[in-house]
């Protein structure tokens, strides 16, 4: 026996509910990668700090490695540390958006199925 089919309204709030879902899945994979990234570059200033200013500090350039002045590696992972606390901060605050999307639309669409059932069952069956 195949199912009835559904109304129009309940196709569109499925789709959209894929594909707020696809949506968050996404953010919330870059958000692990700018974690992953912060932790490295915490890790990196922690080390540096540590260096003494007379020790040789190297970075890498593509396949090579290059000596650099140790505070301009200081100013630059700070900077990179700072901008993925934003990126980090922007992608948490499109996650809640999205999950928040996610339970407006599946209330929607257990309302809208809700309606649709008592529709079908003719009044004064039970």
């Amino acid at each position: 026996m195949s199912q009835p089919e559904l109304p129009p309204i309940i196709r569109e709030q499925l789709a959209r509910f894929d594909q707020t879902q696809q949506n968050l899945q996404a953010v919330m994979a870059q958000k692990q990668q700018v974690e992953l990234e912060l932790a490295e570059t915490v890790k990196a200033l922690e080390e540096l700090q540590k260096a003494e200013d007379s020790e040789a500090v190297y970075k890498f350039a593509g396949n090579l490695l290059v000596k650099v002045k140790k505070e301009d590696v200081l100013k630059e992972l700070n900077e990179k540390k700072e901008l993925a606390n934003t990126r980090k901060m922007v992608l948490a605050k499109q996650e809640a958006r999205f999950k928040d999307s996610l339970k407006d639309l599946q209330t929607k669409i257990d309302e809208a199925v809700r309606g649709k059932q008592s529709q079908a069952q003719p009044p004064g069956d039970a």
